[in-house]
């Protein structure tokens, strides 16, 4: 059922925002050189591994220097990129990984292998993050905030997975509505 709801839900979003996709993808073309799209390694459900879709909001070569946290003052961050992430645009081109299969609406935030590892180092209950499909949005998005520690965030991730329902689905993305102009969930880690 929630496979289902998530493939709908899906492309609705991709036919509402597609004017939005291509505005975008000509702005961040235009801004710097490289792709449109940025596609990080994550962690998928049952530890195994795929490529997750954002609009680049980056410089090309961002991850050069090895994986790190973005941080307010970023220089890293394009032009476009600024406004993108303000509005958590970056984010959409994920419906695709939805309808992939990858991800799902609503679940746990996936992560880069690189802080698995060391996450699951500080907590061995990290890995029940893994038992469901990492979500677009999730409880601690909007519970927690962009800026909410590592177990906050697990806290959050492991309260959802025991309380889910379609229910509380729909209540995250509602209230993902409202959090997305509000700059504290924006901001990097430092700030």
């Amino acid at each position: 059922m929630k496979r289902a709801f998530d493939c709908c839900a899906a492309l609705v979003g991709l036919v509402l925002t597609s004017p939005l996709f291509l505005v975008m993808a000509v702005w961040i073309k235009l801004d710097s050189p490289g792709p449109v799209f940025y596609r990080g390694l994550r962690i998928a459900r049952g530890g195994g591994r795929f490529r997750i879709f954002k609009f680049r909001s980056m410089s090309q070569d961002a991850d050069r220097s090895g994986p790190s946290s973005t941080a307010g003052s970023d220089t890293r961050v394009t032009r476009s990129g600024h406004f993108i992430r303000r509005f958590k645009l970056d984010e959409l081109a994920q419906l695709l990984n939805v309808l992939i299969g990858d991800m799902s609406i609503v679940g746990p935030r996936p992560e880069r292998p690189f802080f698995v590892d060391q996450f699951q180092e500080q907590n061995a209950h990290y890995t029940l993050r893994h038992n469901v499909r990492a979500g677009i949005t999730g409880y601690a998005q909007v519970y927690g905030k962009y800026a909410s520690d590592f177990a906050a965030k697990l806290n959050f991730d492991l309260i959802y997975i025991k309380q889910y329902s379609l229910v509380l689905d729909v209540k995250i993305m509602i209230q993902t509505i409202k959090i997305l102009f509000d700059k504290v969930s924006s901001r990097g880690v430092d700030e």
